[in-house]
């Protein structure tokens, strides 16, 4: 944790928020995996009455898998409450200059006139639209207020914030759900890469004397196999995400546990990081909506997956806000710092590698967890290059290190995932480097922005008719493709939605 340097203070806060504890998704090496275990499981059970699992695996004999699909757990809404209140705690109180004892939002000024309303937006995905209502509840704080408010009508009534509801699952534009509009990602060799690499390659790897040791407690006649034992270890997380427990859990080492681990680095950099031919045109649409908000301008034009319909407007796109949050899903969180170059997390996972190594860049449970967030400071500062501040220390009150708004004409960004401090002098091109304490000033953080934006390369990444001939290969794109890439095959024509839909 660093301090602000004196003289300097949080102006400007925005947060990409990643959705709570859910159930498992639809995904094949995911959910129906998962439920593909379970009903074996069942079905054996059922028809050999006195064929018994044992030791470890006795609790199967009589194990029912009681989860859901897709949708926020009530583990995942009381993290989005609590992640709403942390925001308000680091933010919100410096932002809006909080009074003595002031725990949440407050809809006034001091004079007693109405705020402009905040404006949250979140896809239509209902876990996600459901985490942005938990997070909502957090910050503005009607279930806590002083007077009690049992029919939290404050909240209920729209007089507090206003909704910005983008819809997913189509082909329209969304920079919350980016992979909908870039029609590459939804064909299998390219938008699966990363899920062929983990589930073919690596899990038969690391799972290989995990199965044989299990194989032992499993009746005769029960085969037993590498995607059986990988149910298990995803149905312990799952599970621990719902009810708060589970009984798979025990079953691995520590070891196993950081190959578990390592499955998940492998899918996400190589199905939305550099790993994967869109990985920065799926982060582009959200950079280029930063950046628009950073300099205060409207995007009334798209080249990329931004809603120019949303981005035109005060109504929907408000320009000069205190704080700005957006609902998402991880892999948007890990295609934006790909298209950012953050290149510190450019370390990709090795696939031969068992057990992987601990002290790795790229670890999806440190980036992307359950409830995760990306937050931009603008930080304001008296001084051009402000002395660093390498101890922790809270800011109580807005001025307490001498900030003043008056004075503070000299503006920088800084980033934090999940309160970690983002290393944005790993920016490729050099224009955050020099500084210890993460700030980069205003000016070099657009100018490396820009120039970073220009590699996405996203109307050919996302439409261009190309084949990768080795998914499973491992390969590094650097998060992009053009007509010298090598390793695709390219076809005439561009991809359509009318093309996507007949799939």
């Amino acid at each position: 944790m660093l301090g602000l340097p004196d003289h300097c203070q949080i102006e400007q806060a925005h947060t990409l928020q990643r959705h709570a504890q859910r159930f498992p998704t639809g995904g094949f090496d995911d959910g129906v995996n998962d439920e593909r275990f379970a009903q074996k499981v069942h079905n054996f059970t059922q028809a050999h009455a006195g064929a018994k699992f044992s030791g470890p695996l006795a609790f199967l004999n009589t194990y029912t898998y009681r989860m859901g699909e897709s949708y926020l757990t009530n583990i995942g809404a009381s993290t989005e409450f609590a992640s709403g209140v942390q925001f308000w705690n680091r933010y919100g109180r410096i932002l809006y200059n909080a009074t003595v004892g002031q725990v949440q939002y407050n809809a006034s000024y001091t004079n007693g006139t109405a705020r402009p309303k905040p404006v949250l937006r979140t896809t239509g995905q209902s876990r996600i639209e459901n985490s942005q209502i938990n997070w909502a509840l957090g910050f503005f704080g009607p279930s806590f207020y002083p007077s009690q408010d049992p029919s939290l009508e404050a909240f209920g009534n729209g007089s507090l914030f206003d909704v910005v509801i983008i819809p997913e699952g189509g082909t329209e534009n969304s920079t919350l759900a980016s992979y909908d509009s870039c029609f590459a990602d939804l064909l299998d060799d390219v938008g699966y890469e990363g899920d062929y690499d983990m589930f073919l390659q690596y899990v038969p790897k690391y799972l290989k004397d995990a199965t044989a040791r299990l194989q032992r407690y499993v009746p005769e006649g029960f085969p037993l196999n590498v995607n059986d034992t990988y149910a298990m270890q995803s149905i312990c997380a799952y599970e621990n995400g719902y009810i708060g427990q589970s009984d798979f859990c025990n079953l691995f080492t520590e070891d196993e546990w950081a190959g578990f681990e390592q499955t998940l680095d492998i899918e996400y950099y190589y199905d939305y990081a550099w790993g994967n031919p869109t990985g920065r045109a799926q982060g582009l649409g959200y950079q280029q909506e930063l950046l628009a908000r950073l300099t205060k301008q409207y995007i009334t034009s798209s080249n990329s997956s931004v809603n120019s319909t949303i981005t035109n407007n005060e109504r929907d796109f408000p320009l000069g806000r205190p704080f700005y949050a957006d609902f998402t899903h991880d892999d948007i969180i890990v295609s934006l710092l790909t298209s950012m170059s953050v290149d510190y997390f450019r370390e990709h996972p090795n696939l031969e590698q068992y057990p992987p190594k601990p002290d790795r860049h790229f670890i999806l449970s440190h980036m992307t967890p359950f409830g995760a967030r990306l937050i931009t400071e603008v930080i304001g500062c008296a001084d051009a290059n402000p002395m660093a501040q390498h101890d922790h220390r809270v800011s109580y009150t807005p001025g307490q290190y001498g900030y003043s708004a008056a004075n503070a004409t000299h503006k920088f960004i800084r980033m934090r995932l999940n309160n970690g401090i983002v290393p944005l002098d790993t920016i490729r091109g050099g224009q955050c480097a020099g500084r210890s304490d993460g700030l980069c000033s205003m000016d070099r953080f657009l100018a490396s922005q820009y120039e970073n934006m220009k590699l996405a390369n996203y109307q050919f990444a996302c439409f261009a008719n190309y084949t990768v001939l080795n998914p499973t290969n491992g390969n590094d794109y650097d998060g992009t493709v053009n007509n010298k890439t090598g390793g695709i095959v390219i076809h005439p024509g561009m991809l359509t939605a009318e093309y996507i839909d007949s799939l």
